[in-house]
């Protein structure tokens, strides 16, 4: 399920939700009003691709942007990683931890 998100969206976290690392446990997290996302590595990387701009100040990047990221960081088909981050995105939105 993918939301609706299409790669033109710019996705950003929703209001009161962090990415922090759980050091003692090791694992990266989205934390919300009563609520916690683990996010294994995958979900990770999707989540700082959209996401790394706008917590500097700056207006966040498109999906299909960070999609281009993703797919030459990892040397990976283009069209591969397009449908895993628009998944990806579309669940986090769906639990309320993004928002476009």
């Amino acid at each position: 399920m993918t939301d609706g998100v299409t790669e033109e969206d710019r996705v950003r976290l929703a209001p009161g939700v962090m990415l922090r690392q759980d050091r003692v446990r090791g694992h990266w997290q989205l934390l919300g009003p009563e609520r916690v996302l683990i996010l294994d590595e995958v979900a990770l990387e999707v989540v700082r691709a959209v996401t790394t701009q706008a917590q500097t100040g700056q207006p966040p990047v498109t999906v299909g942007v960070a999609v281009g990221v993703l797919a030459a960081q990892f040397d990976a088909p283009r069209d591969e990683i397009a449908a895993d981050v628009l998944e990806v995105l579309g669940d986090m939105i769906t639990k309320g931890f993004l928002t476009r």
